[in-house]
């Protein structure tokens, strides 16, 4: 019992000290990092990286566009395809002719 009395007040103060200087540390960093972040040469290269993000984000959002309307087209051309009886389009299997086994 003694022991695990020891190791908790041990803990405990461990915890109050780390926390204290801990506070201290963080605070140092984060002060540090608030003055990296004002620097102009960083908010440069940060105005620079947001630009080319958004550049390449329109980029995608057009060949998503595009990649829609040809799959939207695509799948109304197997729809009307298989409603009138034809042949199935790219990348359907024809209709089974009754005989069980399957591939």
């Amino acid at each position: 019992m003694a022991g695990k009395l020891s190791l908790l007040v041990g803990f405990g103060v461990g915890y109050v000290l780390g926390a204290r200087s801990g506070r201290q540390r963080y605070d140092q960093i984060a002060g540090k990092a608030q003055q990296v972040w004002r620097d102009p040469r960083v908010q440069e290269k940060a105005g620079q990286a947001q630009q080319v993000v958004q550049q390449k984000a329109g980029q995608a959002g057009q060949v998503v566009k595009e990649k829609v309307a040809s799959a939207s087209s695509s799948s109304e051309y197997q729809a009307a395809g298989a409603s009138a009886g034809r042949a199935a389009g790219p990348g359907r299997r024809a209709a089974s002719t009754g005989s069980g086994n399957r591939p």
